[in-house]
């Protein structure tokens, strides 16, 4: 990810807890001209990622803090492990705690439980994927995390694949025509997926053509191994909806190229990492 990125970001993040300027506690309680040393460790299992932003928190808040890197993004890491040190100016360290655990702690919880969905379907051709089911502001580093947990991002925006859905399909006049418009105007740079809620939506989209995924929404198992048997593999096929670590295995097992789960975003539980002053 570009630093510019992650510093925008991040900036952005220790701006919104710095409020009307400064840290009233820790400018009170702590002399400027102290140093401290901490350690931001792990206290659960999981799989790491977004250290890099984290540790931008005590560099952007002070640029005398130093750095000393035990693990990278992606490494699986275990309670108590030691995943860096922080050495420099206490109140920077103090000040741009709670940013920095806010980024890490979520980003890797995400990462954590991509990683278990893509262990689910081990063995299968089906990929994980993730939604634009994001918080606002923090797309770009969750759909980071999901890749570190193995998974694939989707479509990062409205504005990088065509995904006609079943509001266009109602507004724009039913399948066979959303599909020829989006054909005919769309630039030849763009894929074109269109979401169906049943077989006879798909027998149709099959029939017309010029889709490059097409989105199995709700479906139940042995409907996805129908529209599998139909498709022939002409097309990818996604299937959405409904999906958790109970049930994604068998979903996969029906032959669908993508399983796509909103919940590696709006519910991944945050990975309980801490920072302790040594």
């Amino acid at each position: 990810m570009h630093p510019l990125l992650i510093e925008n970001f991040v900036k952005n993040a220790l701006l919104e807890d710095l409020g009307h300027g400064r840290d009233v506690t820790t400018d009170l309680l702590i002399a400027g001209s102290k140093q401290a040393r901490a350690v931001l460790r792990a206290r659960a299992p999981g799989i790491l990622a977004g250290l890099v932003p984290a540790l931008t928190a005590f560099s952007l808040t002070d640029s005398d803090c130093g750095f000393t890197v035990n693990a990278n993004d992606g490494d699986m890491i275990g309670p108590d492990e030691e995943i860096a040190i922080i050495e420099g100016p206490a109140r920077a360290i103090l000040s741009a705690e709670r940013t920095a655990l806010n980024i890490i702690t979520h980003l890797a919880g995400i990462a954590t439980l991509t990683a278990a969905y893509v262990h689910e379907v081990r063995g299968t051709e089906a990929r994980i994927a993730a939604t634009r089911k994001t918080l606002p502001g923090l797309r770009l580093f969750q759909k980071y995390a999901v890749e570190i947990g193995g998974g694939a991002p989707h479509r990062h925006g409205l504005d990088d694949a065509i995904l006609i859905k079943d509001n266009h399909i109602a507004l724009g006049g039913g399948i066979k025509k959303v599909l020829q418009a989006a054909q005919e105007q769309a630039g030849h740079m763009l894929r074109l997926a269109i979401e169906v809620d049943n077989l006879k939506q798909l027998e149709e989209v099959l029939k017309i053509g010029g889709a490059d995924v097409i989105l199995l929404d709700n479906m139940d198992i042995k409907t996805l191994k129908r529209a599998v048997s139909m498709a022939k593999g002409a097309v990818v096929l996604e299937a959405s909806g409904g999906v958790d670590l109970d049930n994604v295995r068998a979903i996969a097992q029906t032959g669908v190229d993508v399983i796509s789960v909103g919940a590696l975003t709006h519910s991944a539980q945050a990975l309980d990492i801490g920072l302790d002053v040594a």
